[in-house]
Formats: C-alpha cells, sequence, structure tokens
C-alpha cells in the first residue's frame, strides 16, 4: 500500500507510474510474441534441423541492404604471414 498511499500524496507521479506500467507491459508482451514466432526456435530437441520443414511456397525473411564485401587488411596481413 505504500506506493498507493505515496501516489496519492504526490498527484505528478500518477502519469509517470501509468506511463511507465503501459511500457513494462508493452515490453513484456513483445518479448513474449516475440518467443512464441516461428522463426525462432528455442527447442533443438523435438525439431533438431528445423531446415527441412522449410515450405518451398512461403516467402522467407532474407533481405541485405547495401552489403558490400571488403577485405579487412588486418587479416590479409596475417593470411600473407601465415601463407
Amino acid at each position: 500500500m505504500g506506493v498507493f498511499q505515496t501516489m496519492m500524496k504526490k498527484k505528478e507521479l500518477i502519469p509517470l507510474v501509468l506511463i511507465m506500467t503501459f511500457a513494462a507491459g508493452g515490453a513484456s508482451s513483445f518479448a513474449l510474441y516475440s518467443l512464441r514466432k516461428t522463426d525462432v526456435i528455442l527447442d533443438r530437441k523435438r525439431n533438431p534441423e528445423p531446415w527441412e520443414a522449410v515450405d518451398p511456397t512461403e516467402p522467407q525473411k532474407l533481405l541485405t541492404i547495401n552489403q558490400q564485401w571488403k577485405p579487412i587488411e588486418e587479416l590479409q596481413k596475417v593470411r600473407r604471414a601465415t601463407k
């Protein structure tokens, strides 16, 4: 009851508490939603090879935006030194 008594004494805390409660509820519901999505695999015992169950008619989430391969100079030096 201490929280409610403090809120009744200090009325300016009521909007802050409501916003924080709404934000925490939204974050929790999004976390639960993300765990239940089909593209997230947490249980490897029941489906150890999930790539075998991919439906070819269903579009997959494969998106690359402005990806360019550039050699890393430090790795190139290591490769040259180890040859």
